[in-house]
């Protein structure tokens, strides 16, 4: 199975809008999403993709670890950007991937790298590979503003 890293951002006049935009952005805003927990298949392979392939028809079911950050417009006078990010080990075996999100991106970076660490020490795992993705957006004082990272695992399923 391969792994889609995907990353999108997206502005709209409501949270929900903004977010609708950004997994648009990334090419997964047309599935239903089922987020699942942190943990890499054995026999998966991660792969950074701006946007996701084609992974289905629309409506289909799709399986996601997903990192969204959000800002309303009035969090704009606050804060000038939101960043979402997701960061993964992999090896022989399974692997775990480490989600977060906030308004500063090193801080973000620093958070999922520090969570996925953690994670590689509860696990008698080897993990000989990681990697990082990170999403910017800018905050809009007249929308709502919306980041998301994206792992989709595999291809969409019919929901029926």
């Amino acid at each position: 199975m391969e792994i889609h890293v995907v990353d999108g951002v997206g502005h709209g006049p409501t949270e929900l809008a903004a977010r609708d935009a950004a997994l648009a952005d990334a090419g997964v805003g047309d599935f239903n999403l089922v987020t699942v927990s942190s943990v890499v298949p054995a026999d998966a392979t991660v792969r950074v993709a701006g946007t996701a392939p084609d992974l289905g028809p629309p409506g289909d079911r799709l399986t996601v670890v997903r990192a969204h950050a959000s800002a309303s417009p009035g969090d704009a006078h606050e804060t000038d950007r939101v960043t979402a990010g997701l960061a993964w080990a992999t090896g022989p075996g399974p692997g775990l991937f480490y989600e977060a999100d906030g308004a500063d991106r090193d801080a973000v970076r620093d958070t999922v790298l520090e969570g996925l660490a953690a994670g590689r020490d509860l696990r008698d795992w080897t993990f000989d590979a990681e990697g990082t993705r990170l999403a910017t957006a800018g905050t809009d004082e007249g929308a709502h503003t919306a980041a998301v990272v994206v792992a989709a695992y595999g291809e969409s399923e019919s929901i029926a």
